[in-house]
Parts: structure tokens; C-alpha cells; sequence
């Protein structure tokens, strides 16, 4: 992008007229969030804001996924509680739900570019965004209870506020994937593309918001955020107590020892 914005190590900004593209660029990874990943989308999300010259903000991912989630191996970045489990409660009120904040303020429109799975925190923050549209491969998973947590970064909001109750209640507790026509289907998202037409789709769709009203946008953005999200610093609390009180369960050490060892878990319930 232009002279003055800073140089991120997980991920890129990029300039197509009036839109900025973050792309989250940690694709050896499935562009999974560590601890950079995290200070790195805040600082670009804040630089896009202040920037009067962007008028439309675009989040995709490089290689072959939007994000596939949290990264097991740099859950907490190094934090830990005094019983020495992760302290995922800084890692969300500090890291994670700032973000969340950034993407629902921001007085223009964010749009997400689902080229790939968008899993657990990765869902999140594509569910975020105003607009969602996704290529025809793409998927979405709540995969939080596969390890034996919940949902968090705002999912435990915005799936049920998008698509209500019985289907949140089903992608958060059966924790399958659920492929882009169907979340179409669902009214999860807004649009579906050939996966070779995403990108050209994704920037015509950018680029007709970056030449319109933004004002106007901003209203919407308030309006919807006043009917549906005045409770988000709440709900976003609450997830980060109880995804603290799953960390230190016996289910998600088991749940994320069977992932990295790439068998099925066995839950107690403890």
C-alpha cells in the first residue's frame, strides 16, 4: 500500500483504488492466528480506519484458506494461569475481541473473502464483517467443540443473530463443516463464486462500495450494531469466562492432544 503504513510480518496490505486489502499471509499455516497474527490484523485494521483515502476495507487469506483458527501451538502466546493452562482469557480480551470491536466500528465496509476454510477464530472474524461472500469450496466451522471448548471471538453471537438458534445450536455443539452453498442457503453469508471468479468478484464488489455513500454505510453499520450487537462487550466477556473456565478442563487437553496426534478424542465430560 502507499508510503506510511506500517510493514506486518503475518500479513499484507494492499491498495486497488479506494479499497484496502488485508490479507492475512500466513498460508504454510492455513493462515492460523499466533500471537503476530493477532497484533498485525489490529494495527492494519486501525491504520485502514484512519486512512480517509480507503473507503472500503476487503479481508481474504493467501494460499488455500481465509484461516483455519486458532494456532494450538501459540494458543495463549506463551501466557499461562498460575496452574499452568493457557490463560485464553488474556489471549480474548486483549488479542481477539479488540479486533472484533475494530471490524463492527469501522465507519466503512468490511467485506470478507472467504477463499478457503474459515475455522474457529477464523470464522469469527469473517462472520464479523458486513459482507461475507465465499468461493464455491469454501467452508465454515465452529470447531471449538471438537477440542472441548466453545465458541469464541464473537461466534456465539453473530451465528445465531445471521442464521438463529437451531442452526447455531447445530454448528456449535455437532462441530461439522459447513460448506459455502449451504451457508448461502442458510443466510450465513451473502454471495457464492466459482472458486477462479472470487477474487475478480470480491474486488468489483469492493469497489462499488468504495464509490458509494460511505456515510450511508457508516448509518447502517450503527443502526444494525444498536438492534443487534448493543450487548457484543457482554457477550464477548461471558465467552472469554467460559473458554477460560474449557481451558482448564481435562476434555480440552485431551481434544487438543488428539488433534495434534491426529486421532479421535475421548472426552470424560471433566
Amino acid at each position: 500500500m502507499s508510503d506510511g503504513y506500517g510493514s506486518y510480518e503475518t500479513l499484507k496490505l494492499e491498495r486497488q483504488g479506494s479499497v484496502g486489502w488485508l490479507i492475512n499471509n500466513r498460508p504454510q499455516a492455513l493462515n492460523a492466528w499466533n500471537a503476530q497474527l493477532g497484533a498485525d490484523l489490529l494495527a492494519a485494521l486501525s491504520e485502514l480506519a484512519a486512512d480517509d483515502t480507503v473507503r472500503a476495507v476487503t479481508i481474504t487469506g493467501a494460499g488455500r484458506a481465509f484461516s483455519s483458527g486458532a494456532d494450538l501451538k501459540d494458543m495463549s502466546g506463551g501466557e499461562l494461569t498460575p496452574d499452568g493452562r493457557p490463560d485464553v482469557y488474556k489471549t480474548l480480551t486483549e488479542r481477539y475481541h479488540p479486533i472484533m470491536h475494530a471490524i463492527r466500528e469501522m465507519g466503512k465496509p468490511v467485506l470478507a473473502s472467504v477463499n478457503g476454510p474459515a475455522v474457529g477464530i477464523g470464522c469469527s472474524l469473517a462472520l464479523c464483517c458486513d459482507l461475507i461472500v465465499a468461493s464455491e469450496s469454501a467452508y465454515f466451522l465452529l470447531a471449538f467443540v471438537n477440542i472441548g471448548l466453545v465458541p469464541d471471538g464473537g461466534s456465539s453471537l453473530f451465528v445465531p443473530t445471521r442464521v438463529g438458534m437451531a442452526r447455531a445450536s447445530e454448528l456449535m455443539m455437532l462441530g461439522e463443516r459447513l460448506p459455502a452453498p449451504q451457508a448461502l442457503a442458510w443466510g450465513l453469508i451473502n454471495r457464492v463464486f466459482p472458486d477462479g471468479d472470487l477474487a475478480a468478484e470480491s474486488a468489483a464488489l469492493a469497489a462499488r462500495l468504495a464509490a458509494g455513500p460511505t456515510s450511508s454505510y457508516a448509518g447502517s453499520k450503527r443502526q444494525l450494531n444498536n438492534w443487534l450487537y448493543t450487548r457484543m462487550p457482554e457477550q464477548l466477556e461471558l465467552e472469554a469466562q467460559i473458554q477460560q473456565e474449557m481451558a482448564g478442563s481435562d476434555d480440552f487437553v485431551e481434544g487438543a492432544t488428539a488433534f495434534i496426534q491426529k486421532r479421535a478424542p475421548r472426552f470424560s465430560g471433566r
